[in-house]
């Protein structure tokens, strides 16, 4: 095996497409054989990644995220970049699998040879981004992509996860104005290093600006999240490249405030703690429900509290209680 991922390694760190894909591949699989292997090829690229801007993008289903970042990649690309897209879709409760398929709705970028587009499935993860979205990220950086994006789903879950990942987040709304500020998620507005009223454009222009004025009104009362950055509130237009230019404009301001401060090493350590912790709960959780003696009891306790005869604290804290106990004690009691 080792053989193997050092060729896949030396393949990613080439710009192999193929390759990466492979390597995202086996970095999302959950066989305990890939799992080791996908462990060897992570700490082999590690050295190599980095070197990226990584930029979170959420919205209402409908905002036109796949739009905006379809014109926003080839801006990028345009101008001398490489882009990495890490879409993620909802997921099937069925089959599990993606459901919109970004490839299909990224066609332009998609036919670029510097842009790699990766559509996941959601699953069961928290803040609308796949399991292994970090491992795919720090690939993609390996393989040379130095603007890697992430698109979360957009449908109401908590999307603290990806703002956690990436360097800049932003957030795209629709030309609404007073309405669909009563409604903000004020904890999304709160993470946003950038809000973007989208989709302002022919007759939705006087809409698009009212709604500007409204959001830049409420970040006043909003804390800040950095400290050498100030949220702002742009309309943009994802229809044309000219359309996007003042967005490119201040993600390279916003890149050069936080790399002259210390904010932007700061970021990239919370980033690699919050990874290191946030795995180590899975890799528990994991253990917990895989543990021999745990697995005859869980069933009665998950029924109890469906059935509502008991709490679900109290289940939790008797789980953990029954993990807790040394092999040899329940051996001897």
């Amino acid at each position: 095996m080792d053989a193997d991922v050092d060729s896949l390694a030396r393949e990613i760190r080439a710009g192999n497409r193929r390759a990466l894909a492979r390597g995202i591949t086996l970095v999302e699989s959950t066989r305990p054989d890939h799992r080791q292997a996908a462990a060897e090829l992570l700490e082999r690229l590690a050295p190599h990644a980095g070197d990226s801007v990584r930029l979170g993008i959420t919205g209402v289903p409908g905002v036109g995220k796949s739009t905006f970042i379809e014109s926003f990649g080839n801006l990028a690309i345009d101008r001398g970049h490489r882009v990495a897209v890490l879409a993620v879709d909802p997921s099937s409760s069925l089959s599990g699998g993606s459901i919109l398929g970004d490839k299909t709705r990224m066609e332009r970028l998609a036919r670029r040879e510097e842009a790699f587009i990766r559509p996941s499935p959601a699953g069961r993860t928290l803040g609308g981004v796949a399991r292994r979205t970090r491992e795919t990220l720090l690939l993609c950086e390996a393989a040379g992509y130095d603007l890697i994006i992430v698109e979360t789903v957009g449908v109401g879950q908590s999307e603290t996860v990806v703002a956690e990942m990436t360097d800049m987040f932003i957030l795209l709304l629709l030309p609404g104005g007073g309405d669909e500020l009563q409604g903000m998620k004020r904890g999304i507005t709160e993470l946003a290093d950038l809000i973007l009223v989208n989709k302002a454009d022919g007759e939705r222009i006087a809409a698009a600006n009212h709604t500007v004025a409204d959001y830049r009104s409420a970040l006043q009362f909003l804390p800040r999240r950095r400290r050498s950055w100030e949220p702002e509130v742009l309309a943009c237009s994802a229809l044309s490249p000219e359309g996007l230019a003042p967005v490119w404009e201040r993600v390279e301001r916003f890149v050069a405030a936080l790399k002259q401060s210390s904010e932007w090493q700061e970021g990239r350590a919370r980033q690699a703690v919050d990874w290191l912790w946030r795995e180590v709960a899975d890799l528990l959780l994991a253990d917990l429900r895989a543990d021999p003696r745990l697995a005859p009891r869980l069933p009665a306790l998950e029924e109890a509290v469906r059935r509502g005869a008991k709490p679900p604290t109290v289940a939790a804290q008797e789980i953990v209680q029954l993990y807790r106990i040394p092999p040899e004690e329940e051996a001897q009691s």
